[in-house]
């Protein structure tokens, strides 16, 4: 999941604005991204799009949006939902059956 991929400040405001999300959840995300000197790892920025409330469908859309392949974006996903997972039920072990 190497790579980087640039999104314009006024560009990402434009689409979550599209996606209806309210003013002052982008403004309090931009400020996040501000504190973090305007560099987020995707994940993390994926995370934060769903704290503020936005749908599944439409972080894809934004990520697509943004350049990012679909392989990627199901990788950003299962990377978070393996965190949630982790977070909420402790420790993972992997079983393997021969």
């Amino acid at each position: 999941m190497a790579g980087s991929f640039a999104v314009n400040r006024i560009e990402l405001k434009r689409m979550l604005s599209s996606f209806k999300v309210s003013d002052k959840n982008i403004e309090a995300l931009l400020a996040q991204l501000d504190k973090m000197h305007r560099h987020v790892n995707v994940i993390m920025l994926a995370d934060m799009l769903q704290k503020a409330g936005i749908r599944h469908n439409d972080i894809i859309n934004i990520l697509r949006r943004t350049g990012i392949d679909d392989v990627t974006i199901s990788n950003i996903f299962d990377v978070l939902e393996e965190d949630r997972i982790k977070n909420t039920f402790g420790r993972l072990m992997e079983l393997s059956v021969d």
